[in-house]
């Protein structure tokens, strides 16, 4: 593999961090998922996933997307339907097609207008100490 980039002009320093990418994963509109999601990387919902969803990276949940678990993640943005209990490092973002039941822990939390939002919304500020968060994922 090595060679075949090399051949490509990449150096050692590109073999190394194409090798170390995480690729984004997507939830297809026409896909029903149940269990558990962990991982790196965004994930993007734009079928049906339930269960639990533990991610270092960003969950999108898409304007047709629906989903039924308890989210661990660096951040959430919704844009269909969430039911459950999200809890993120630096933000979620309802958008104006999103809709949330269910509780809410972060240090930023925002609902556009039209968004639906239903449950409690727990937004406080990084323990003393935690490294401070930099702008959005």
């Amino acid at each position: 593999m090595r060679r075949i980039l090399r051949m490509l002009g990449l150096d050692d320093d590109d073999v190394e961090a194409a090798e170390g990418a995480v690729s984004p994963s997507v939830i297809g509109a026409g896909l029903c998922l149940k269990g558990e999601l962990r991982g790196q990387g965004p994930v993007t919902v734009l079928g049906q996933f339930e269960g639990d969803i533990v991610l270092d990276g960003t969950l999108h949940v898409g304007a047709g997307g629906r989903v039924d678990a308890n989210i661990t993640a660096h951040a959430i943005v919704i844009g269909g339907l969430v039911r459950g209990n999200l809890s993120a490092e630096t933000r979620v973002e309802i958008l104006s097609t999103g809709a949330l039941a269910g509780t809410v822990k972060s240090v930023s939390f925002k609902a556009a207008d039209g968004a639906s939002v239903k449950g409690e919304i727990w937004v406080d500020q990084p323990p003393v100490g935690a490294p401070a968060v930099k702008g959005h994922a």
